[in-house]
C-alpha cells in the first residue's frame, strides 16, 4: 500500500508473527485476488476508499513459521497488489496488528524494521509502479 502520492508505504507489525509486512491476507475461496487485496488492506488498515490495481505486482512463495502459537510451519503463495490511499488517509488498525507505520522508500532496508527481502523487493515494485502510475495521470 502507498499513499496517494506515492512517496509512502505502509507496513504493519503483524501481532501474530511478531514482524513488520504489509497489510495482507487469506483469500478464503473468494475469487477475485484484486477483490481480496482490497478487503484485506481496508480491514487491516481502517482506511476507506482505497484503490487496487488490477494486476499483481509481486508473487512469492514462502515458509510460514509460525513462532507465538503452535500451527504447523506450512507455504505461503502470496498474489501481491499494488493499493493506493486517498489523500490524507487516516489509519485505524485492527486487531491482527501492534503497529502501522508509514515508511519512505528509502527507509525500506531500516534495521528496527527488519523487513524481509521479499517485503522489500515488493514495496519496490509497488513503489515504482506507483509513481509510473501517478506520472500518467498527471499528464
Amino acid at each position: 500500500m502507498v499513499n496517494h502520492d506515492a512517496t509512502q508505504g505502509l507496513v504493519l507489525l503483524h501481532r501474530k508473527i511478531g514482524r513488520w509486512l504489509q497489510p495482507g491476507g487469506h483469500a478464503d475461496g473468494e475469487g477475485s485476488l484484486p477483490g481480496v487485496a482490497l478487503r484485506e488492506a481496508t480491514e487491516e488498515t481502517g482506511i476507506d476508499s482505497l484503490e487496487v490495481w488490477s494486476q499483481p505486482v509481486d508473487i512469492d512463495v514462502h515458509l510460514f513459521v509460525n513462532r507465538r502459537h503452535p500451527e504447523p510451519d506450512h507455504l505461503h503463495f502470496d498474489v501481491r497488489f499494488l493499493v493506493r490511499a486517498p489523500r490524507h488517509a487516516v489509519t485505524r488498525g485492527n486487531h491482527e496488528s501492534e503497529e502501522l507505520k508509514w515508511i519512505r522508500y528509502d527507509e525500506l532496508t531500516e534495521p528496527e524494521l527488519a523487513l524481509d527481502a521479499s517485503t522489500r523487493r515488493l514495496a519496490r515494485y509497488g513503489f515504482d509502479l506507483a509513481r509510473t502510475l501517478r506520472h500518467r495521470s498527471d499528464e
